[in-house]
């Protein structure tokens, strides 16, 4: 509250002089608050009568101070929903909510990932004092997996940034290697999943019937499952060949992601256009 409105000097223990806050330094300019449903009903109120009356009071102060500011809120939150849980004030919506803009998480905003992997490099540089650059095959290994949609990106740009330190940290010599880029691959698939939300071979049974499933060892269901669950993730049998080959497909093992792959699910008799389907797997005699 303080930050926001200021206060005068005693105002509190600690207050040993004047604050102006943020109100009024925004006095005929624009005041940017990220974060606006993390703020407490009182400091709503009091954000709102600044909105409507450009007067508020400083804390400590029986003064009123004066600011006319234009205003940018951002926030994760669904504020609308905020509003029904009685912890966002719906008059304070209704006054800030003029313009909306949407901005897509990093994970549907593919474009950014490639010169933002540039920039946070050059961000690591200018901490550390040192230059750290990708090999090719580094680079193109771990373009094609944040390109890939295996990778959530939950954390958006604070993921990407996290990563690229971890691996330029970790870098011998100022170079990331393939074997670096796997390793932080593995870290950031892990910190994305969570036991509910991985895929159990006990979900083929949707699909697969008892005797084919027992003709199967447990490692092939794991496998099968994980595949499966990124089939349905993907929008083309390329991009899942894409998310699923990655590594080899570097290396130049295979030259056909998508074939490989729709080898690979024949050999259980389903098909990709059937794991797509509302329908589920579609099986094939054998």
């Amino acid at each position: 509250m303080s930050a926001l409105f200021g206060h005068v000097k005693g105002a509190f223990t600690g207050a040993q002089k004047d604050r102006p806050g943020l109100l009024r330094a925004a006095d005929k300019g624009v005041l940017f608050l990220d974060e606006v449903g993390e703020l407490g009903l009182d400091e709503q109120a009091m954000l709102l009568r600044a909105l409507e009356e450009k007067t508020f009071l400083p804390l400590g102060s029986d003064d009123e101070a004066h600011s006319d500011f234009q205003l940018i809120a951002g926030t994760n939150r669904d504020l609308f929903a905020a509003v029904r849980q009685g912890r966002f004030r719906e008059d304070l919506l209704a006054r800030i909510n003029l313009w909306t803009f949407s901005l897509p998480g990093l994970k549907n905003r593919s474009e950014d990932i490639e010169p933002n992997l540039d920039f946070e490099l050059d961000r690591f540089a200018e901490k550390a004092g040192r230059r750290v650059t990708f090999s090719k095959e580094a680079r193109d290994t771990f373009l094609a997996f944040a390109l890939s949609p295996t990778a959530n990106w939950s954390g958006n740009f604070r993921d990407l940034n996290a990563a690229v330190a971890r691996m330029a940290t970790l870098a011998p010599g100022g170079r990331i290697s393939t074997n670096i880029v796997q390793e932080e691959i593995k870290r950031l698939l892990a910190s994305w999943s969570s036991p509910d939300e991985s895929p159990h071979p006990s979900a083929l049974q949707e699909f697969l019937d008892e005797r084919r499933l027992e003709e199967l060892d447990l490692f092939d269901r794991a496998q099968l499952a994980f595949v499966v669950d990124v089939c349905r993730r993907s929008r083309s049998l390329s991009d899942a060949g894409r998310a699923l080959f990655g590594a080899s497909r570097t290396r130049k093992t295979f030259s056909n992601d998508a074939d490989r792959l729709r080898k690979y699910l024949a050999r259980f008799g389903v098909d990709f256009a059937g794991i797509r389907g509302n329908d589920g797997l579609q099986q094939t005699d054998r």
